[in-house]
């Protein structure tokens, strides 16, 4: 639990007060003084008596008891600042704008580590150290500028980064965004995102709390806590954006399966964000334009209104759309033509809903009017009101703002004038409190990728029955490392997993007894494989198609010398669309399972959607839709498609596996072939990691 000092505290200390506004100590004491802070102001600064207008203590020592503390000092002055206060002052808010801790060396490691404890013995709470600072409706405890306006309904913006911490609230702010709270956690030695998450998810109250949640993160310490939360919240009616940054080079790792190869950190955020309902944003303009779309009534379905008096940024918001699975639906019948009437002649009605340069305030409410309750096939409207500086646009606004009251359909403003009428923009955000989405692009975009996020996923999943006591059996047996055949393939029986029924040779008569067994011939043709080599491909180790006996023999003799080989094994061909399922698994993350399309073109495609396991069937045939060779899975061109729901109920079984054997570190099944009667694994790799 947060400390309450810390949250809305009656008394607060500066520490490291100054004069100069341009010094952090001097910018969050002028911060603090401009805020609705209502409570005492201290100030410690042992060469000053009084700074801007506040008595001014020499040390720690001489203060009062005061419930937070804001200090703006050396890193080495703050270990013995932070005892002072928590054992004699009774301080259990603490924020440390100061730097040169954890992040600089391991000295500074060691004095922050102090810092933590000795908060912690007192059950106070720490923000920072490494930071600008934390705000709310209370007060302003932080040293940047701008302060943006502080609604209880606006949003609370968790990050760790103070920076972007500034140029993200600068370009919300410039359009209209409000905020709640703004948690600069830097360092975040005792609190960090999650757990302000965890805050906000413990203390929410529906009536009070706001229901918007930014995040900049560029590292995720718990994931298991941020999904638990961040899920909680959103099923409480929050909804949440968040960019990760840094996942790409530095996520990757070198690995000797396809599976690793993929898994880089960025893919696991995704499934991560994807599990607990997050929207993911890529840039601050992205994330901002997402959490003002989720200030607005949330849209109820894909249909959209393009209202426009300039054709140009109509047509563009509609590719926009378009191109990423909404529609803006074409409107025909006796209420368009009755709508049209009430046009200047030249327009259109037919969406985009164009109405001209010359179009009135009185047109666009009849616009708004009719889709709002005329056309069923609409769901929210998007309105493109600029001006070429010719005359005042206040009239239009007033009556956007007037619309935006009444309806029950969400109305999104898009006024790209900013400077032409940069006036009337200001009282449409100032006066009316309204938020403005200038480019359209931008929103259209944000739009598609708030409509297309999912919900979170159930955290208690129903998954398949598997034989566990036969897993565990199994794994315990075996030693680190890739798994014999004979034993991953009591890993697949065991989890209800279709394979191909196979031998594993290292004799020649042992290949031909095989193939006599089995049948060999131009109707049951053989696969032969290297056992040993990692790629047996690129060794020349794979022999499709073998119809008859003396083929065996001559196969056997080639394949058997390959270097690294000390087995060949044989199966009969099946026949389908190469598949993958594919399952790694991260320290922090736990199992991510892969799938999509297989064989050799995972590695050219990297057509594959990934998930955290739990994945049930559902949410996997769900996400199959995502691959772009869907198409082939469905079958194309005369060729058979793939039985989905048997692929489904596959990676559902591989997610069931690992979590009954945990001690799965890789899992590759490349390709499993695919048809309308079956999907089934012909080639498989696990890796065992106690």
């Amino acid at each position: 639990m947060i400390a309450k000092e810390l949250l809305d505290p009656k008394s607060i200390v500066i520490c490291g007060a100054s004069s100069d506004i341009h010094k952090p100590g001097g910018k969050a004491l002028k911060n603090l003084l401009e805020s609705n802070f209502k409570g005492e102001v201290y100030a410690v600064n042992p060469k000053e008596t009084e700074v801007q207008g506040v008595k001014c203590y020499a040390k720690v020592e001489d203060l009062p008891q005061v419930d937070c503390a804001i200090l703006c000092i050396a890193a080495k002055f703050c270990s013995a600042t932070v005892d002072v206060l928590t054992q004699q002052k009774g301080t259990k808010g603490f924020i440390i704008i100061s730097a040169g801790f954890s992040e600089e060396n391991e000295a500074g490691a060691a004095i922050e580590k102090h810092i933590v404890d000795a908060i912690n013995a007192v059950g106070g709470s720490l923000i920072g150290p490494n930071c600008t600072g934390f705000l709310n409706t209370n007060y302003s405890g932080c040293f940047d500028t701008p302060i943006p306006s502080l609604d209880p309904h606006g949003v609370d913006f968790i990050t760790g980064s103070g920076a972007t911490a500034v140029f993200i609230k600068e370009y919300g702010m410039s359009n209209g965004l409000t905020f709640n709270s703004v948690w600069a956690v830097g360092n975040s030695a005792q609190l960090g995102i999650e757990e302000v998450l965890e805050h906000l998810d413990n203390t929410f109250d529906p009536e009070k709390s706001s229901r918007v949640i930014m995040m900049y993160m560029e590292k995720i310490s718990n994931p298991a806590k941020l999904l638990k939360h961040s899920r909680s919240l959103i099923n409480k009616g929050c909804k949440i954006a968040a960019i990760k940054s840094g996942g790409s080079a530095a996520g990757s790792r070198a690995a000797s399966s396809h599976t690793g190869a993929l898994a880089t950190n960025d893919a696991a955020v995704d499934a991560l964000f994807r599990k607990a309902g997050i929207v993911r944003c890529n840039n601050r303009q992205e994330l901002t334009t997402v959490c003002a779309i989720f200030m607005h009534p949330e849209v109820k379905g894909k249909n959209i209104a393009v209202i426009t008096h300039a054709g140009g940024p109509a047509v563009m918001l509609t590719d926009v759309l378009s191109n990423n699975g909404m529609d803006v639906p074409h409107i025909e019948g006796p209420k368009a033509q009755e709508l049209l009437g009430k046009l200047f002649g030249g327009s259109s009605v037919g969406n985009p809903i164009d109405f001209l340069a010359t179009g009135t305030a009185e047109q666009l409410g009849y616009i708004i009017d009719a889709c709002e309750n005329d056309f069923d096939n609409i769901d929210a409207m998007c309105v493109i009101f600029g001006s070429p500086g010719l005359f005042s646009n206040k009239e239009v606004y007033d009556l956007l703002d007037a619309k935006m009251r009444t309806c029950k359909k969400p109305i999104f403003p898009i006024l790209p004038s900013i400077i032409n009428v940069k006036e009337e923009i200001e009282d449409f955000i100032n006066t009316h409190h309204r938020i403005n989405f200038p480019e359209e692009c931008v929103f259209g975009n944000a739009l598609c990728k708030v409509y297309h996020t999912p919900k979170p996923q159930p955290e208690v999943v129903e998954t398949p029955a598997i034989d566990v006591a036969r897993i565990r059996a199994t794994v315990d047996r075996c030693k680190n490392g890739y798994m014999e055949i004979a034993d991953y393939n009591e890993l697949l029986d065991a989890a209800g997993i279709s394979r191909k029924k196979s031998v594993e040779v290292s004799k020649k008569e042992d290949a031909l007894a095989f193939a006599k067994e089995v049948g060999c011939s131009k109707d049951v043709p053989l696969v032969m494989k290297v056992v040993g080599p990692l790629h047996k491909s690129d060794v020349g180790g794979v022999t499709l198609g073998v119809k008859d006996l003396d083929t065996v023999a001559k196969e056997f003799d080639r394949l058997i010398v390959i270097p690294e080989t000390y087995a060949v094994e044989m199966y009969p061909m099946l026949d389908g669309t190469d598949v993958y399922i594919g399952a790694i698994k991260d320290e922090k993350f736990g199992h991510q399972i892969f799938f999509g399309l297989g064989g050799i073109f995972i590695e050219v495609l990297k057509d594959v959607q990934s998930a955290l396991a739990p994945i049930t069937a559902t949410e996997a045939k769900e996400m199959l839709k995502n691959l772009k060779g869907y198409k082939i899975l469905e079958g194309v061109r005369g060729q058979e498609g793939v039985n989905i729901d048997l692929y489904a109920e596959q990676v559902a079984r591989v997610s069931a596996l690992v979590q009954a054997a945990p001690e799965i570190a890789e899992m590759d099944l490349n390709p499993l072939l695919g048809n309308p009667r079956y999907v089934t694994a012909v080639d498989a790799r696990i890796r065992l990691e106690k």
